[in-house]
């Protein structure tokens, strides 16, 4: 039986695949990738899932669409050629700079 494997780094992480490895029960499947996959790297805890037990779904299949656009809520969507709007653009500046954008 193929078991996926899910290692945590540290205490509050996320547990990432790191691969699989073959072994009879949960058990031995454990053991396993302790020796495989936390022996070389800091591991906090693993986790083992039966591969069967696993479902996947692609973008090609994906039900829940796309991302909705919602540029309107930045003011940088607006088109603004006018004098009074430097206190727009210092906003729109600020929004960017927090955004990680660059201006």
């Amino acid at each position: 039986m193929i078991w996926e494997v899910f290692r945590q780094d540290e205490p509050g992480g996320y547990h990432t695949h790191c691969g699989n490895v073959h072994a009879p029960d949960r058990e031995m499947a454990l053991l396993f990738a302790e020796i495989q996959h936390a022996r070389r790297k800091p591991t906090n805890s693993l986790w083992v899932v039966p591969q069967k037990e696993i479902a996947s779904q692609t973008d090609e299949t994906d039900r829940f669409g796309g991302t909705t656009d919602k540029t309107y809520r930045w003011v940088s969507a607006y088109n603004v050629d006018v004098e009074f709007a430097k206190e727009i653009e210092d906003s729109d500046r600020e929004q960017r700079s927090v955004a990680g954008d660059s201006a």
